[in-house]
């Protein structure tokens, strides 16, 4: 008689080879943000001595203006990137760039969802309609765009804090976070930071027009037309 339970290496298998991308991608995320972590606690501190000053332990410098601000400025810049790339796919194009839609032909991502209403199958917020359908359907840059707000806020917190910790160093007092908001130092990091990812979003949007990747969804069959979009 077969057994009934479960095969575990299966699930596990089927498990890895249906999530493989999301975690590879998670896990780079942690390990560089550990080593961002150990790195920058180790360069605060070789600072610190430097200059006469006690040093954090690494639990302290988790919390510290120094940490937060590094961290936080560069999500910021992340998701802005990311949403305003998946609102301007919508309706601006690159002609011949796998990144984009072609500027010549219907695209199935521009389909109405309320013709699909009664698909069984269909998210939960197609079949309710209204409302819901209009939250889902901008769904994906609405919360790419409160990742960015957080990030943001986070940025400003932790850069606040650090400059603050600087600015008492040398006897000045310390500033708001409004007044923060306000120096060239925030808008330096962040435009720094900002320009960067946007050069980053031109360069695989332009040069996926004539060079290819073989086996990644990124990239056009390597045989297509320059001229063509990607499909």
């Amino acid at each position: 008689m077969p057994s009934l339970a479960p095969d575990w290496a299966e699930l596990v298998k089927a498990f890895l080879r249906n999530n493989g991308l999301s975690l590879a991608m998670f896990g780079f995320f942690l390990l560089f943000l550990a080593g961002q972590t150990l790195a920058g606690f180790r360069e605060h501190n070789e600072d610190q001595k430097t200059h006469g000053r006690p040093t954090l332990s690494l639990r302290a410098y988790l919390i510290s203006g120094h940490f937060l601000e590094s961290v936080f400025e560069n999500w910021e810049s992340e998701f802005l990137q990311m949403s305003a790339y998946v609102i301007f796919t919508v309706f601006l194009f690159q002609k011949g760039s796998s990144e984009s839609k072609d500027p010549n032909k219907p695209d199935t991502v521009d389909e109405d969802p309320r013709l699909r209403r009664h698909d069984r199958d269909a998210p939960w917020a197609v079949r309710k309609g209204g409302f819901p359908l209009v939250l889902y359907e901008h769904s994906l840059s609405l919360a790419l765009f409160a990742l960015f707000l957080v990030s943001f806020v986070g940025h400003l917190i932790g850069g606040g804090k650090h400059y603050n910790e600087e600015r008492a160093e040398h006897g000045q007092p310390a500033l708001t976070l409004v007044q923060y908001l306000g120096t060239s130092r925030f808008w330096f990091e962040s435009f720094q930071n900002w320009q960067s990812e946007f050069l980053a979003v031109f360069a695989i949007l332009f040069l996926s027009i004539w060079l290819r990747e073989r086996g990644s969804p990124e990239s056009k069959p390597v045989a297509a037309p320059h001229t063509a979009a990607k499909g």
